[in-house]
């Protein structure tokens, strides 16, 4: 095992807070294989790049020789995480949440090693408590402390609707880590609260207390909101390998980073150097195809990331397809948006009329191919590389407007 020093530089990559750094250190000098914690309910089918955030985290562990604990969320996804929402969300039905929850165990195997993985589910322990363990739980904490949560703080004093069950939500979490009996526990920075709410609890059970790593929120593609499936900036770990690779290389360099940082397996001496290279004058593209294969790569396969590359040089890099264009992120309806919609909205034509004479006319290319049905529209959730005539690009992404 590698000293304590060197594995706390490659734990804390892309770190945000580490909750108790001299705690953590404690813990590592035992000796002992850590139980590594990382909670995830089971709110939709498919993970995304942001999720995996923690999983990689999790699997720096595993390659340190800890004990990783996958704990999927099915009991708390019935009370359903109120963390950031400034209203009720509903629970998810218990049908949903297990076939959610077959996906997700499925899906994390494409990065954790599933023999050293023990995939757990809080309905084990929390599906057999009593009224009187609730009440016992909802005991250890006052309504004072959970107003001290911004999201509850907020409502509260907005006068929005905070349902009782909501305060459960953070009180079961914490106590999944006393079931588990966790030595660190991984979240979100959103997650801080509940996260610390689980070092109480322990306390109060006469457990040593876990400790906290936090990781960043990762930004989806338009480099502004929290990636998210409902807002369309997201890039599914199930995608096609085409889509995952050009929806990565339409990033911005600025953004390129922040995912390397996050998101890339190579290692941190690698990246400097690549940071290096691209200051003095190397084409930060050339970096951008190698992250984007690499992410191909861990979910599909080597020959799959091959085909990526090609693909992408083919319709793109051989052609007059300029590097840099303008990037836009355009609102649509749960459907998408209307090409000739689109190109206006990207400043490519003046007007719709303008963008279906162009179509029309065949001057209209989306990701290289001409385009000239009326009716043609750009689904939610797309990059695209837009062209008008010979020489006006654009690179749009389709998001959900937020109600």
């Amino acid at each position: 095992m590698l000293p304590v020093e060197e594995q706390l530089v490659i734990l804390k990559r892309g770190c945000t807070e580490l909750l108790v750094e001299s705690e953590m250190t404690d813990k590592l000098c035992s000796g002992r294989p850590l139980r590594i914690k990382a909670g995830f309910d089971p709110t939709a089918p498919d993970l995304h790049l942001g999720h995996t955030v923690l999983i990689n985290t999790l699997r720096q562990f595993q390659e340190l020789g800890h004990h990783v604990l996958f704990l999927i969320g099915d009991f708390t996804g019935l009370i359903g995480d109120p963390t950031g929402k400034n209203a009720t969300r509903p629970p998810l039905t218990p049908e949903q949440i297990a076939v959610n929850a077959r996906s997700y165990a499925e899906q994390v195997f494409k990065i954790l090693d599933p023999e050293r993985t023990e995939v757990c589910f809080n309905s084990t322990w929390m599906g057999t408590a009593t009224a009187a363990d609730m009440i016992r739980l909802a005991a250890s904490h006052t309504v004072a402390r959970m107003l001290e949560r911004d999201d509850f703080g907020k409502r509260y004093r907005e006068n929005r609707p905070i349902a009782i069950h909501e305060f459960l939500y953070p009180l079961v979490q914490g106590y999944d880590s006393v079931a588990m009996r966790a030595d660190v526990e991984l979240g979100g920075t959103d997650q801080k609260f509940n996260l610390l709410v689980g070092r109480e609890l322990q306390k109060q059970h006469g457990q040593a207390p876990q400790c906290v790593l936090m990781m960043p929120l990762l930004e989806g593609l338009d480099g502004v909101n929290k990636m998210s499936k409902s807002l369309g900036n997201y890039v599914g770990i199930q995608e096609a390998p085409n889509e995952i690779f050009g929806k990565l290389m339409s990033i911005s360099d600025d953004l390129m980073w922040r995912y390397i940082e996050l998101l890339s397996f190579e290692s941190l001496e690698t990246v400097r150097a690549s940071r290096r290279a691209v200051a003095d004058g190397a084409n930060p593209k050339d970096v951008k195809v190698a992250f984007a294969s690499e992410i191909v790569d861990r979910f599909h396969g080597p020959d799959a990331a091959t085909r990526a590359i090609a693909d992408f040089e083919a319709r793109f890099s051989r052609g007059d397809t300029p590097e840099d264009m303008p990037a836009f992120s355009v609102d649509s309806g749960v459907g998408g948006i209307p090409l000739a919609q689109l190109l206006k909205a990207t400043q490519l034509v003046a007007s719709t009329s303008d963008a279906l004479r162009m179509m029309a006319q065949g001057g209209v290319r989306v990701d290289g191919e001409k385009v000239s049905e009326r009716h043609a529209s750009i689904g939610t959730g797309r990059t695209v590389v837009l062209q008008v005539g010979k020489r006006r690009f654009a690179r749009a992404t389709v998001t959900l407007r937020q109600s």
